[in-house]
């Protein structure tokens, strides 16, 4: 699938979902406040599931209780949500993350209004009681496979992630664990937001993925996976002891024409109802966790320096090495990971000698792609660049001779697939007379 198609049947999956009714919720207020009030005083909000449940379904009733008027919500995804309050089409926006450096993030307001826990979940019956960091970014990274690699059965791990590169959610857990929001994961499984991701993962005792601890709150079939041999509870978060605490924010527009009522919509968040109604689904009010603001550098310093990973230039969320597929992750449940990692590095290397022969153009990590099917393997978890493209091999740059060291457990007939080749041409360029190879072996793997 080519980045645009995914692209277009993201964009069409978000009409789709905005289109049906039964995802709209609109809170109507009381009979006094008069048709032509409660027309005048509506807002839209439109953002992602987890802000959704667990800031504004509960304080749109307060606000409406108050004879403020009604809001409709339109929960979908991160992305949706912010693309609408750009182009008018929603007054405000629930996002799970900050603000990137994209022109469009630029020209709007983006406000913290409470504190919830990013949460690695998993079934409620698979028995792993704890993660630690390292393990939790090992497994997005594809370096972990087996849940009995980290004191669990003899199972593989599923990994589910959401598709859209600008989900809050994800974008957030990455900023932590990578250093970069837009970092790609080795998760084959894809949903269009975290409560189909939820589903999925309610479905599968293997299954693996990150959501919120509001968006999870009350549901038997999944639990949180305590971090750090710390539970995500509000106490963990109020004290920072929960090492994933996450702002919530809410984006508007200054340009709108309802900006000041959104703004007024900003500001009931301070009011004691307004907290009422966040503590009801385990969410800290902003001011609550006031502390939390000031601990963050240390805090993704701390995590960072654990799992192994170094933070990189800020890039926005629409940028190129932001957008995946499932294709452009190795399933981390395939034993081909890591060989399939050497023959990118190797194709790496190759290429930049290929490059200083004038046979390619820049590097590899200089090289966009426009589809997934340009590329032999994938480097979806390498990053040679500073952060700007996760470096998949182009067309150009396979005008090259190519070239694959054969490492331990490595066939003939593995190293063909792996590359996309016959196993018969395999030995006719390497002159071979039979399947067998050896360790440390050369081998050619085109016939340019």
């Amino acid at each position: 699938m080519s980045v645009r198609l995914a692209h277009l049947l993201s964009i069409a999956l978000i009409g789709a979902c905005l289109a049906t009714p039964a995802l709209a919720k609109t809170h109507h207020p009381k009979a006094k406040a008069g048709a032509s009030t409660a027309a005048k005083s509506s807002l839209i909000w439109r953002g992602d599931v987890a802000t959704a449940n667990g800031v504004v379904d509960e304080v749109a009733k307060a606000w409406e209780k108050t004879g403020h008027g009604r809001i409709e919500l339109q929960p979908f995804n991160t992305a949706s949500g912010i693309d609408a309050v750009a182009n008018g089409t929603a007054d405000l926006a629930g996002s799970a993350r900050a603000a990137d450096d994209s022109a469009q993030n630029a020209q709007l307001t983006f406000t913290p209004v409470a504190w919830d826990a990013l949460v690695i979940i998993t079934q409620s019956s698979n028995p792993i009681s704890n993660l630690t960091l390292k393990q939790v970014h090992d497994i997005y990274y594809g370096k972990i496979h087996n849940w009995s690699e980290v004191g669990g059965r003899n199972a593989p791990i599923d990994v589910y992630a959401v598709a859209s590169p600008g989900d809050g959610v994800e974008y957030s857990l990455r900023s932590l664990l990578f250093g970069r929001g837009n970092q790609p994961v080795a998760a084959p499984r894809l949903y269009v937001n975290t409560r189909k991701l939820e589903e999925g993962v309610a479905l599968n005792p293997n299954g693996f993925g990150v959501s919120t601890l509001t968006s999870i709150s009350g549901n038997p079939k999944l639990k949180a996976i305590p971090l750090n041999g710390k539970a995500a509870t509000v106490a963990n978060i109020a004290d920072g002891s929960y090492p994933l605490f996450t702002p919530l924010y809410l984006v508007t527009n200054p340009r709108s024409p309802k900006a000041a009522q959104a703004q007024a919509f900003i500001d009931f968040m301070q009011t004691e109802p307004a907290k009422a109604a966040l503590r009801k689904h385990a969410v800290l009010p902003y001011q609550d966790g006031s502390a939390l603001a000031s601990m963050d550098d240390a805090r993704r310093g701390r995590i960072l320096a654990e799992v192994g990973a170094r933070a990189v230039r800020h890039t926005p969320v629409s940028a190129p090495g932001a957008t995946y597929a499932a294709r452009a992750a190795i399933a981390p449940t395939s034993p081909d990971t890591l060989a399939a990692r050497q023959a990118v590095e190797q194709r790496h290397a190759d290429a930049q000698e290929a490059a200083r022969l004038n046979k390619v153009h820049g590097s590899v990590a200089d090289v966009s792609v426009s589809s997934v099917e340009h590329a032999n393997g994938s480097a979806t978890t390498i990053d040679r660049s500073g952060g700007k493209d996760f470096g998949q091999v182009s067309a150009h740059a396979r005008q090259a001779t190519t070239t694959y060291k054969v490492a331990k457990g490595d066939t003939l007939s593995s190293i063909a697939k792996r590359h996309s080749v016959e196993v018969a041409k395999l030995r006719e360029w390497n002159h071979l007379k039979n399947d067998q190879i050896k360790l440390g072996q050369v081998l050619r793997i085109d016939n340019n």
